[in-house]
């Protein structure tokens, strides 16, 4: 049984055109002195006609440049192949799991007589450092394969679920937040799933199951499950010593890797979930430099971990670190279950979730009518219904903008008197014009209700007093911002909110309680810990912009450097 075998409904395509009309790009051909300055960093072999080369959920598999023959890629179905293409001389294989490790989610094998020149993984790296030429190449028809698979679901999962549970909403974002192709089967709309649960001996109960590479099914899986089944990540060797440990792989986890990979530290980046953090939930930022039509936060996030993995940094998703081990360095990351991570410097970069306001009944709809994120997943579940936003951030603006097009009304709740102190211009404007956008000033959300799914609210206007209820099904939560720094468990100063004290912000109080041991001040980022940094949306005083998180990130490697150079 395979994830071909069922139609494709949660597979979501990263482009408004189908990737696999973008040939010349996905499958460039290579010229002779680009193939030839690609023999020193490979060999050659002969392949029988049918030869398997390659098979789905391989790790380690070579880059085949194919020097005379030809080599077809399928994704495995039931009884058969699905063709996705054939390389002929001069082409080359591979997706984005060349650099990332991951296991290969398509088979290749020679079409016919063959000779191929092979490359290693770790050549291949390295040549993606060095050759600028060569590695423009082949990042972009990496990423565009994997846009080929994302948007035909020609993966390695099936996840079975219901637009009423909240675990198949996890999962899907999950799923699509990690670019990882899979097909979606409903349990209340699609035909073939009797089928399906009777071949896996699963109950429409059970919901959301997944089948992993056909063979295991995981029933209501953690997120963490699910990437070790899919081998999303590398075993961890507790007595490595890392140059740099960066936590969170948001846009300023992500800088910092990238500068810190680039410039040659061992780096290892640890997320909870799937990088991009609050950013990569965003429908589109169109106020990020050199992004004139706007890009996604998923598309940014994506971009930004190949390019990480492009330098060599690890990274490790759906693993949090449960605390600190901050007494000496160098220091250590509890990741639980026995597993810590050593380092000789720390990035704190985990970032800050939105706050739940104090409504009862609250936990029980999240993920089914209450959402943290307005993406293409419950941009599907809410089309044509009514919603609420509750917030005046210009992620609020964002998600209202982009659900506007599929939602027939868009209610905007928020407590001041205007948008104008909150959000950036443009999408004040964008809200103003858009008719199925209501913006509802000092309105305050009361209650929610329903029963197995979110049926009504009920909000107050402050001004008049007026209470009423609203048939509303989908509300999406974005009010203020609670840091994620619990896990530091008092090693570090925090501002009375929670926030990471760093740089000016430590005052002389500050660095004496924690007995600051060195004769200079602390770097412009770093915390009360010497060689721990603080950036993004975690860090005390922050500037709440992707832009100046992905500035800290970078600019705090210099400081990285320092502090090496200090201990």
């Amino acid at each position: 049984m395979n994830p071909s075998d069922f139609p494709v409904v949660g597979a979501v395509a990263l482009s408004r055109d189908d990737p696999y009309a973008r040939r010349d790009q996905m499958f460039p051909k290579l010229s002779p002195d680009q193939i030839e300055r690609l023999r020193s960093c490979g060999h050659e072999r002969s392949a029988a006609a049918g030869e398997l080369l390659f098979d789905q959920g391989q790790s380690d598999i070579p880059l085949f440049v194919v020097l005379s023959g030809s080599v077809e890629i399928v994704h495995p179905s039931r009884g058969a192949d699905e063709p996705i293409t054939v390389h002929e001389p001069g082409e080359f294989t591979g997706e984005v799991v060349l650099l990332s490790g991951r296991r290969s989610l398509v088979r290749g094998r020679a079409r016919t007589a063959s000779r191929l020149l092979v490359i290693e993984q770790s050549r291949l790296r390295s040549l993606v450092q060095t050759d600028a030429e060569l590695s423009e190449l082949f990042l972009r028809a990496f990423i565009l394969r994997r846009m080929g698979l994302v948007a035909h679901g020609q993966g390695d999962v099936v996840l079975v679920g219901s637009r009423h549970s909240s675990g198949t909403l996890r999962l899907q974002e999950f799923l699509t937040r990690s670019t990882h192709p899979f097909t979606y089967v409903d349990v209340e709309t699609d035909a073939s799933v009797q089928g399906l649960l009777d071949t896996f001996h699963v109950a429409v109960d059970d919901v959301p199951v997944v089948i992993c590479r056909g063979e295991r099914v995981l029933k209501n899986p953690t997120n963490s499950e699910l990437a070790d089944c899919l081998g999303f990540n590398p075993t961890l060797d507790s007595s490595a010593l890392r140059d740099l440990v960066v936590v969170g792989a948001g846009p300023g986890g992500l800088a910092a890797a990238v500068y810190a990979a680039s410039e040659g530290l061992d780096v290892l980046v640890l997320e909870s979930e799937t990088p991009g953090g609050q950013a990569g939930s965003s429908s589109k930022i169109e106020n990020y430099l050199g992004f004139p039509t706007g890009i996604s936060g998923g598309a940014l996030a994506g971009r930004a971990l190949t390019q990480a993995e492009k330098f060599g940094a690890e990274v490790v998703v759906a693993k949090a670190a449960v605390g600190f081990l901050c007494e000496r360095r160098p220091y250590s990351i509890d990741l639980g279950g026995g597993v810590t991570v050593r380092a000789r410097t720390v990035i704190i970069a985990t970032g800050a979730a939105y706050r739940k306001p104090e409504i009862a009944g609250l936990a029980r709809f999240e993920g089914a009518g209450v959402y943290y994120g307005a993406t293409h997943v419950e941009a599907q579940r809410c089309k044509g219904d009514e919603i609420a936003i509750v917030g005046g951030g210009n992620s609020a603006g964002q998600a209202a903008v982009y659900l506007s097009r599929v939602v027939r009304h868009v209610h905007m709740l928020i407590r001041g008197e205007g948008l104008v102190d909150s959000m950036s211009r443009y999408l004040i404007r964008r809200i103003e014009e858009t008719p199925n956008i209501t913006l509802r000033t000092r309105t305050r959300l009361e209650s929610i209700e329903g029963g197995d799914h979110l049926e009504s609210v009920v909000w107050t206007d402050d001004r008049s007093g007026e209470t009423t209820r609203h048939d509303v099904r989908h509300v999406f939560l974005m009010t203020g911002a609670k840091p994620n720094s619990d896990w530091l468990s008092g090693c570090v100063v925090l501002d009375d909110k929670g926030f990471v004290k760093t740089g000016m912000d430590l005052s002389a109080v500050d660095l004496v309680a924690r007995k600051w041991p060195m004769k200079r001040t602390p770097y412009l980022l770093e915390t009360s810990l010497p060689g721990v940094f603080a950036v993004g949306d975690i860090r005390a005083a922050n500037v709440k912009r992707v832009a100046s998180a992905v500035g800290e990130g970078s600019i705090c490697i210099q400081l990285v450097h320092r502090a090496l150079s200090d201990a």
